[in-house]
């Protein structure tokens, strides 16, 4: 990072971001790509590039531009988003082919479907390319553009043991992270055609996301691409840790849903989850509580087998004690 050469990337000058768009846009199959600050930044990006306002997105009810978004869609684009349980979850075209609304003057026009691949709050799942290519092909169908929020797409990628184009030839527009799994500090990549690059490059400026040397970032996302062979050893070291979760009293672990690098805990009463986070917290165990009775445990390239060990050793202890 400290020795990237770095110009000015909002007039497009700075060469690391430009060798790190070039890198990304082939890795993914696409036309072209941008680095921006984060991948909310680029799920919105690609709302705004795609639609107009008063116009609608499809989505799963529990997406994450839906749900951690901050209702950005609205606020931005004046976009609605119609929210469908379930299509991320195996619901797939059937469930995308009954929430299309009929053309009336009453409702909004449908013009965008966005995916999620892994699914966050789907516990990490991973939906095939097959289905990703059967909604995408329903989408063109009826003239729909489908975005894929890919924060985590290399997981599935590695999960599958597929070409992470097999996931990207399904979408027209995708965003990845370069922070997560990867390692970067910082930073994502939303990656389409030329002209819809173009588009969201006007609106990341307009919404401040036109950073000057950013060279000294971009050298980190440059440096997490060679981290995508890794995962794999995340995927195993949450394995190991939904494993021996589910080995402990009252605690539900679907071991089918561990398939990449998260692990979804249901925790007994009388503690809520935040409760039990905090206990793990001061033992040095750092989570999430995602709901009343539900606890997200993360494995990434700065934790290890040894980590995951310790984790279960502190759980151990914790839920002996109710």
């Amino acid at each position: 990072m400290a020795r990237a050469p770095v110009g000015d990337d909002v007039y497009g000058e700075d060469p690391t971001v430009n060798r790190l768009q070039e890198e990304a846009a082939a890795l993914v199959g696409k036309e072209a790509a941008l680095f921006v600050p984060s991948g909310t930044m680029g799920n919105q990006l690609a709302i705004l590039a795609h639609t107009g306002r008063g116009e609608e997105a499809i989505v799963d009810s529990q997406s994450h531009i839906c749900y951690y978004e901050a209702g950005a869609p609205a606020m931005w684009a004046g976009v609605t988003l119609k929210t469908v349980e379930g299509l991320m979850n195996g619901g797939g075209e059937e469930l995308l082919l009954n929430a299309l609304r009929p053309e009336d003057i009453h409702f909004p026009p449908t013009r965008l479907v966005c995916l999620e691949n892994t699914f966050n709050r789907g516990g990490g799942t991973v939906m095939p390319p097959e289905t990703m290519e059967r909604i995408y092909n329903l989408a063109r169908e009826k003239s729909l553009i489908v975005h894929l929020d890919g924060a985590r797409i290399f997981n599935a990628a590695v999960a599958a043991e597929r070409d992470v184009r097999d996931f990207t030839a399904n979408c027209d527009s995708v965003m990845f992270c370069l922070s997560k799994g990867l390692g970067a500090p910082a930073g994502s990549i939303l990656a389409g055609d030329r002209d819809f690059i173009a588009r969201a490059r006007r609106y990341r400026k307009a919404l401040g996301g036109g950073m000057r040397q950013a060279g000294i970032l971009a050298a980190a996302g440059l440096a997490a691409l060679r981290n995508i062979g890794r995962l794999a050893e995340d995927h195993r070291n949450a394995r190991l840790l939904a494993a021996g979760l589910a080995e402990l009293p009252g605690i539900k672990v679907d071991l089918e849903r561990v398939q990449t690098n998260m692990v979804m805990v249901r925790v007994p009463g009388p503690r809520t989850a935040a409760e039990v986070v905090n206990l793990l917290k001061e033992r040095g165990v750092r989570c999430g509580a995602m709901g009343p009775d539900l606890i997200r445990l993360v494995t990434h390239l700065n934790i290890s087998s040894e980590d995951i060990h310790y984790t279960l050793s502190v759980a151990r202890e914790i839920f002996s004690h109710p």
